[in-house]
Parts: C-alpha cells; structure tokens; sequence
C-alpha cells in the first residue's frame, strides 16, 4: 500500500490536526456527536462531518466509529503459514474469501502469509482454520493470543514524528490483561444487533446513532444505551476516527518474535509495553512441534526502516536480550473490520 503524496499534510489546518489527532477517540456517544465534536474544534456542526467526510475521502481517515475488542467480543486469533512462491497468490486468495479474516499481510519469513482471523464464537474460528489448511494444503500456525501487555492503534500522525504513539499521552500506561480462549462478551440480543450494525463502522452523517437504529428497528435511545454499555464493558474499545497509519507515513512496520523464558515474560512484557515506541505488545504461545519457539510478539511502526531496525536494535540490547526475529511486512494483502456475522444467533440461543 502507497503512502500518500509527501505533503498529504500541506493542506490541514489546525481543524483537521485536531480532528485527525484529537478525535481517534473520545467521540462523544449522543444522538448528535458531531455538533459536540463541532463546538470542540471551533465549526459547525455540518463543517466538522463534512471535513471527516473529505478526510475519509483522502484515505486519511480508513473509517469513523467504533474498534472492537474482538478477544471480549469473540475470538480472535493470529495465524500464519508457509505459502509456496508459486502459489501465493492462490493460497492468499483463498485465505482472503472469509469475511472472518480481517487482516492478512505478507511478510519477509519462511512463515510469510500472516493473517487474523475473527469471529463469534471459537468454533467458528477453529473450523475456519481447518478449512484454510484443508483447501490451501498448507499447515496453520494458529498463536491466540494470551495475555495483551498493550494494544492500540491509536496515535498522532500530524506530526514529525519517526515512531507511532512516540508523543502519545498514552505511553507508560500499560495493564496487563489475561485473555481466555473461552470468553465471550455475554450479549444480550440487542447489544449483537448493535455490534453488527457498526461493525463496518457509524455511518458519516449528522445522525449515525439514529441511522443505525433504523437499520436494525429499534430505537435511537436504545442504541446509544447499548453503545455506551459495550464501551463500559470492553466489547468497544473506543469510539473515533481510525486512522489509516499506513498512507499518513507510518509504513514501515515491523513485527518482533521473541523466545523469552517463561519465569521473566510477565515483567518482562510490562516494561517493553510501556515504551513509547513500541505500538503492540502480547504473550502468544509456543508451537515447538511446528518449530515456532517465541512467546512474546512486539510491533513497531515507523516512517523509516533504518529508523526502526535502531529501535529494535535497543529492544535486543537494553531490555529483552533473548534470540529473536524480525518479520517486516512487504504487503498488504487485506485489512478490514472485525465481522462477527454470526453473534446475533448466538445471542438468541440458536
């Protein structure tokens, strides 16, 4: 995926910094959120939904509304496999055509198709993996995740900036949280329908919730009770404008895998998440059997190589001296939304 011209940024003003930085989340969850965000910026309640509107145009902004927690939701699980050279494009394509698979990237490894797959229930998701091998012939590396030492995407990008989340207010914050393969988010049937009516994302107008709403016949009340309930318990994980890191500069992003002993990984995983140049921090479990010995998984995100490869450099010599590999990923092969298509059944009792 291309980065934006070099000067994607010539042309914002202090209006679209302040929504571009200010707004990935925090948006008010009221039946008018854009009159709120309008007054905070200084515009009118039209201007601030019309300059989303040409930021998500611009690619600036991949889309305005809630990022789920999929570990809470579902479950969630990364994946990889050996795709042959020859068939890469055969075997992405095939990983590529479920709806459950939001992300999928190539990277520079032996394991180099690398993708999530996220779904209602861990049913589906496992039956979906043997699918994949089934049809494809490759074996799946399946690493769920384990304990989330930090996550987030959310970071400034107006900036000069050479790392994600580097001027963030967010960094040294971190609570490490243990994930079961087994939890659910114990939906009720409306909280579903409401997942799956923003799942895509709130509709860019002056009245999303009440769109929604519509959408799924209830009422607008009822879909801002739900929202702001699933924002309570976890299920959203912020509600804002989720930006493309990818064409703003921050394109340079690596992947670090790392064999840390068991005894050290809990503090280990604290320290390394609190730095502010490290975008993604997680415990997922060894497959000795298939080969893959490294627990803890990293992410940095950067504008330059160079720049990144200094920064894991540090990493390896100043706090997780343990072997180690670097997975750069060299495509985008899919990046979308969670989908859950399933949860309303699931909430019903079906």
């Amino acid at each position: 995926m291309r980065t934006l011209e070099d000067d994607w940024r010539a042309d914002l003003d202090d209006v679209d910094a302040a929504l571009i930085d200010g707004y990935q989340s925090g948006v008010p969850v009221e039946p008018r959120p854009f009159r709120a965000i309008g007054e905070a910026v200084g515009v009118s309640e039209d201007e601030a939904l019309a300059r989303v509107e040409a930021l998500s145009e611009r690619g600036i902004v991949r889309r305005f509304g809630a990022v789920l927690n999929p570990p809470v939701i579902g479950s969630s699980t990364l994946a990889a496999v050996k795709a042959p050279e020859e068939r890469f494009e055969e075997v992405a394509a095939v990983i590529n055509s479920y709806r459950q698979v939001n992300h999928n990237y190539r990277r520079d490894h032996e394991w180099n198709t690398w993708f999530v797959v996220t779904a209602g229930s861990r049913e589906t998701r496992d039956r979906i993996l043997t699918e994949i091998e089934e049809r494809t012939g490759c074996t799946v590396l399946n690493l769920p995740m384990l304990t989330d030492f930090y996550i987030d995407l959310e970071f400034p990008v107006v900036n000069a900036d050479r790392f994600a989340r580097e001027s963030s207010s967010e960094a040294g914050r971190v609570e490490a949280t243990t994930i079961s393969e087994e939890a659910t988010g114990e939906l009720s049937e409306l909280d579903a329908a409401v997942l799956l009516g923003i799942q895509n994302g709130l509709p860019l107008s002056l009245t999303p919730y009440a769109d929604v709403a519509r959408a799924i016949g209830r009422g607008t009340d009822e879909v801002i009770d739900s929202v702001s309930r699933l924002l309570e318990n976890g299920c959203i994980k912020r509600i804002g404008c989720v930006i493309n890191h990818v064409v703003t500069g921050f394109d340079a992003n690596c992947m670090v895998v790392w064999d840390i002993p068991d005894h050290e990984l809990d503090e280990r995983g604290r320290a390394v998440g609190a730095l502010p140049y490290v975008t993604l921090c997680y415990h997922r479990p060894r497959r000795e059997e298939l080969g893959w010995g490294y627990n803890l998984f990293t992410m940095i995100h950067g504008r330059e190589p160079e720049a990144v490869d200094a920064r894991i450099d540090e990493l390896a010599g100043e706090h997780l001296p343990f072997d180690h590999e670097r997975l750069y990923s060299t495509e985008t092969l899919k990046q979308t939304g969670a989908r859950y298509d399933e949860l309303l059944g699931s909430a019903a009792g079906e």
